[in-house]
C-alpha cells in the first residue's frame, strides 16, 4: 500500500465520521425549535417591543409544545403579566393584551344593527385591550351590558 492509498484511506474515515457526527448532531436537533425570548428581564406591565426579543434555540423538555409562544410577532405590543428572564422561552399565560379600557372609566357603547347605529356612555366594568369582551353599566339606564372593545377604546355591543 502507497503513501497515497493510506492517505486517501484515512481522508475517507475522517470524511465519513463527520458525516455521522453531522446526522447525529441533526437529529439530537429534531426535538429542538426555534421560541421567542427575552434578551433582557422584562417585568410585570413592561409594554414588549421588538428590541427586546430574540429567537432562541429549546428543546421539547424546555419548552414543551403549546406551552411557549413561538412568534417574535404575536409578543409585540403585549405587556408581561409576570417577570420573563432572559434567555427563557415565555409562556403562553405570561403576556397580555395592553389594556386600552380601564375599570370606572368613561366609555361610548356602541349598537349596530343593519343601518341603524345607537350610541351611548357608560362605565367600564372590566379592564380590557382590543378585541377583549367587557362589561359596561350603561349611565341613562343603569343596565349592564357586553361588548367588544374597539380600536378607538368604545365598546360595541350586539343583541342578546
Amino acid at each position: 500500500m502507497s503513501l497515497f492509498d493510506s492517505r486517501r484511506t484515512a481522508l475517507g474515515s475522517l470524511l465519513g465520521f463527520m458525516s455521522l457526527q453531522l446526522i447525529l448532531c441533526d437529529s439530537s436537533r429534531a426535538g429542538e425549535r426555534m421560541l421567542a425570548a427575552p434578551r433582557v428581564t422584562i417585568y410585570p406591565g413592561d409594554r414588549i417591543d421588538d428590541n427586546l426579543i430574540e429567537e432562541r434555540r429549546f428543546t421539547s423538555e424546555e419548552a414543551p409544545e403549546g406551552m411557549a409562544l413561538e412568534s417574535r410577532k404575536a409578543l409585540i405590543g403585549k405587556v408581561a403579566r409576570r417577570t420573563l428572564l432572559p434567555g427563557r422561552p415565555i409562556p403562553v399565560t405570561a403576556v397580555d393584551n395592553a389594556k386600552v379600557v380601564f375599570i370606572g372609566t368613561s366609555v361610548k357603547i356602541i349598537f349596530l344593527e343593519g343601518g341603524l347605529e345607537i350610541t351611548a356612555y357608560g362605565m367600564a366594568m372590566q379592564a380590557g385591550g382590543l378585541g377583549d369582551l367587557i362589561r359596561v353599566r350603561n349611565q341613562d339606564s343603569g343596565l349592564i351590558v357586553s361588548g367588544r372593545i374597539l380600536g378607538d377604546g368604545s365598546v360595541q355591543v350586539s343583541e342578546g
